[in-house]
């Protein structure tokens, strides 16, 4: 896709002609940033081959053919800005990886999206790379739904975005002799029309309505049902004027008209455009009360966002509203269609793709809203920008446009038919059963729950007397853990990631028992203290000390020959104290006493990654020998013996 209009930039410039290295440099640099990609890429190139070259020019060379969507090129000087030693932003990992996809290098693209992710965690387009690294498997679910055939009505230049009216289509093309943009180096595009017949084929293209057209771009028309409103997008443009920004570029702005006759009159932009940001590629809902539009105006998500606004009549309107971040991403989001189910169509490079745009549709969750995006599959979608998707729901035929291999021009425009529906996004289920791993017997009241990539609790459940369990509804394309546990068990998980078909994902875990045998018969598991298995009461210390008696290593050895006949065990130990001191005292005493406790069983061989413990003082009395002031008590040397104890909690099997 080479056309600047469908960037939401296109610039009228003048051509360089200055000589020596770092007046080419200026020179490349001034086309750069007012997207004269075509002369600058011609500089940069040309002071690179002397032997010159710069992060900074290296990116700006990547990027002008990024945009350009010439991606064998873009990867070419992205793979040369790697090479430099200076650290890279993290939108350039991205950037390289959809130029990769788009040469169908994909094993290279997942490494450096992996990267992406490591460097910007909360970029949408991170998250959704991470969440669906099998995304090539998600798409090819929902592949080989189309057939597809060039239109016919193609030149050598770029062709695309078509829109219906009655028994015609509408469409942008840059084969006539009007400016050229140099931002691609063709000429800017008239709208023409091109009758569709009853076999399905297209009548040869001719101009459409001499007013709508003008020396610089118009592109993307969207039709009222009666033929005689149209909203389209143009340069900024009006009675032989031309409108610029603070940086001298000619944007994008949506314009009206209406028809008299066979004439297209009143020609008026639209009141949100601005000469300072583009307002692009109109669609209308089915009942032709809401505009849906792509704009890069202030509180845009990423690089170009969807936006709605309410058609008041009387040339009115409402104030745009951004569709958000359930549409919207990092990355560029362009050419919305609303079918008459209200579907919302879109192409973006945002989501996980094949390369360059890929077609998504949002099913209509009422009021406005929409589902999760899906990716459309192939044939539709492939290596190339694939865009401006359009469709009858009554007769499954269609068009879109791309720039994939083998087209007549830059881009072009081709013919669809559905043949099978996209399967609704909201049919994912995730349910399974929880079973005992050497009996077979299912377990019910196990508890099984359900999060996110990001480890984000989304469910949790248990499984029912027949050892059930079943999480409903469920996003479709992402990466979930199920995990279960239950007491005296093990704990399982396995991740999965749903599909995009109808279909329920079948996820049984099994758990096998966990405990060990200690002392003979007494079984102990986690949460147990194995002190009490061993008939241990306490671990003795001389008064306010914390080093290990030599009658306490009797007690001692016990544990440590469960340790060492178990390897898998891990203990948290826990001493505690009397009353009879401060709270302050006793707190430390006790975490003394932890520690040397650790410390000893280190030093026989455990190690200390197997140990944890704490200190708690007197603040766990397991009697009523509670202490007015620092001794004073009612009970005997034996209760408050009770109380002077050390745990041993198994947190691991």
């Amino acid at each position: 896709m080479k056309k600047a209009i469908k960037y939401l930039a296109s610039a009228v410039l003048l051509s360089y002609g200055s000589y020596g290295q770092d007046v080419q440099m200026k020179q490349g640099n001034k086309d750069y940033e007012k997207c004269a990609y075509v002369d600058a890429v011609k500089i940069y190139e040309k002071v690179f081959n002397r032997g010159y070259k710069s992060a900074d020019m290296l990116k700006k060379l990547g990027n002008a053919y990024y945009f350009q969507a010439d991606y064998a090129n873009a990867s070419k000087w992205y793979a040369e800005l790697f090479l430099m030693p200076e650290a890279k932003e993290a939108e350039y990992y991205y950037r390289y990886a959809q130029s990769l996809k788009a040469n169908m290098d994909y094993a290279k693209a997942d490494e450096l999206l992996s990267t992406f992710y490591k460097m910007d965690k909360q970029d949408k387009r991170a998250l959704m790379a991470q969440e669906q690294k099998n995304y090539r498997d998600i798409i090819k679910k929902n592949s080989g739904r189309y057939t597809i055939a060039n239109a016919g009505i193609n030149s050598d230049k770029s062709d695309y975005g078509s829109a219906f009216l009655g028994e015609n289509i509408v469409f942008a093309s840059a084969r006539g002799k009007n400016e050229v943009n140099d931002w691609t180096g063709e000429n800017c595009t008239d709208l023409y029309i091109s009758e569709l017949k009853n076999d399905g084929s297209l009548g040869k293209p001719s101009k459409f309505g001499n007013a709508l057209n003008t020396k610089y771009n118009e592109s993307t028309p969207v039709f009222t049902k009666d033929g005689q409103t149209v909203y389209f997008t143009r340069n900024n443009y009006m009675d032989g004027k031309k409108g610029m920004n603070q940086k001298k570029m000619v944007l994008l702005k949506l314009y009206k008209a209406t028809k008299s006759g066979n004439k297209w009159i009143n020609i008026k932009e639209l009141p949100f455009n601005s000469n300072e940001y583009s307002v692009a590629h109109p669609a209308l809902s089915p009942d032709e009360k809401t505009l849906y539009f792509v704009s890069n105006m202030p509180g845009t998500l990423g690089q170009s966002d969807i936006y709605k606004v309410n058609i008041n009549g009387n040339d009115s309107y409402g104030n745009p509203v951004n569709l958000g971040s359930g549409i919207n991403t990092e990355g560029r989001e362009t050419f919305p269609f609303i079918s008459a189910k209200n579907e919302l169509y879109f192409a973006s490079d945002g989501y996980p793709g094949l390369g360059g745009l890929d077609i998504f549709v949002a099913q209509s969750k009422g009021e406005g809203k929409f589902g999760k995006p899906q990716n459309v599959g192939e044939p539709i979608n492939g290596p190339s920008d694939d865009f401006a998707f359009l469709i009858d729901t009554d007769s499954k035929h269609g068009f879109f446009s791309s720039n994939r291999d083998k087209g007549l021009g830059s881009d072009d425009i081709y013919k669809l038919t559905e043949d099978k529906e996209l399967i609704n996004a909201v049919d994912q289920k995730i349910k399974g059963k929880v079973k005992d791993e050497k009996t077979g017997e299912l377990i019910a009241g196990a508890d099984v729950v359900l999060s996110d990539s990001n480890q984000k609790l989304i469910k949790a459940v248990k499984t029912d007397a027949a050892g059930n369990y079943d999480f409903g509804v469920l996003e479709p394309g992402t990466i979930y853990t199920v995990r279960t546990e239950k007491k005296d068990y093990s704990t399982a998980e396995k991740t999965i990631t749903t599909g995009s078909e109808k279909e329920m994902d079948e996820v049984d875990l099994a758990i096998k028992p966990e405990n060990v045998v200690i002392a003979g018969t007494q079984k102990v598991t986690i949460g147990d203290n194995i002190a009490v298995a061993l008939g241990i009461e306490m671990i003795h210390f001389n008064v306010n000390k914390s080093d290990i008696r030599s009658d306490a290593e009797v007690e001692m050895f016990k544990i440590l020959a469960v340790l060492e006949q178990y390897p898998k065990v891990h203990l948290d130990i826990r001493s505690h104290t009397d009353c009879r001191n401060t709270k302050a005292y006793n707190l430390a005493l006790s975490e003394r006493r932890v520690k040397s406790t650790i410390a000893w069983l280190v030093k026989h061989g455990i190690t200390r990654d197997r140990l944890t413990g704490r200190g708690y003082g007197e603040s766990q009395l397991l009697n009523n020998c509670e202490c007015e002031g620092l001794v004073k008590s009612s009970c005997t040397d034996e209760e408050h013996q009770k109380n002077r104890r050390s745990e041993f909690i198994i947190t691991k099997i």
